[in-house]
């Protein structure tokens, strides 16, 4: 981002912005590195140079566990998960439906980064469930087809899909859980039904079970999409 675009009027507000990227990444290191190594440097500084190293270190076959993990999404304010923690399994938006005049927010939400947290759920999904098919094999073996065709495992046989098995296993067990995504939305029940009414993809996610779709009501209850298209109280 280039700062000396950026209105004399918000500078105190990027100068906000900054300082908690800053914690939030410091918070990100500590808690992955837990993960990918035994021995944990001392200071922020050593561990985002371990990060970073680690990230370009070709012979790393395992340099960071990306979105492995992931099961849920939630659109709705932050107060409703400020207190909990997540275990970075949870895309969270920031969304007050009150603010959402047209919902056009929540029509975005639903038919854009809703869909795309669907698609990554399931990469990971199928690369567990079933790694010879819908897997990629051994990172180590890929040989690239074509600069961006595809990857091999090895000299030859079918085109690999997916992720590759360092992407989701330790060496030891899995580290991802194969779960289909669960949709936390805050928003009234009809706005919600006007989306999926206007976008069949949407709805086809929904209906056939691709995604769980939950709707969180001023009032804390929450209640999920049936696949006979109704809300039922959730247990």
């Amino acid at each position: 981002m280039d700062k000396a675009l950026v209105p004399a009027g918000l500078a105190e507000d990027l100068a906000r912005l900054e300082r908690a990227l800053d914690r939030a990444g410091a918070l990100t290191r500590a808690e992955r590195l837990t993960r990918l190594s035994p021995q944990q440097p001392a200071g922020d500084a050593q561990r985002r140079q371990a990060v970073e190293q680690r990230s370009r270190d070709w012979s790393q076959v395992r340099p960071e566990w990306g979105l492995a993990g992931n099961a849920a999404f939630v659109a709705a304010p932050r107060s409703r998960t400020a207190h909990l923690s997540l275990e970075g399994r949870t895309f969270l938006h920031e969304y007050d439906w009150r603010q959402d005049e047209g919902f056009e927010v929540l029509k975005l939400i639903m038919t854009a980064p809703m869909v795309v947290a669907n698609w990554i759920n399931l990469q990971y999904y199928g690369s567990v469930v079933d790694p010879e098919h819908l897997g990629a094999g051994n990172k180590v073996l890929h040989n690239v087809v074509g600069g961006r065709i595809g990857v091999l495992e090895g000299n030859g046989g079918d085109l690999r899909i997916g992720l590759a098995w360092q992407s989701l296993h330790d060496g030891r067990d899995w580290v991802h859980e194969p779960l289909r995504l669960s949709v936390f939305i805050e928003a009234p029940q009809a706005a919600m039904d006007q989306v999926l009414r206007d976008h069949a993809s949407v709805t086809d996610l929904v209906d056939n079970g691709w995604l769980h779709l939950f709707r969180i009501d001023p009032g804390g209850g929450i209640y999920r999409r049936t696949s006979q298209g109704r809300w039922a109280a959730a247990d």
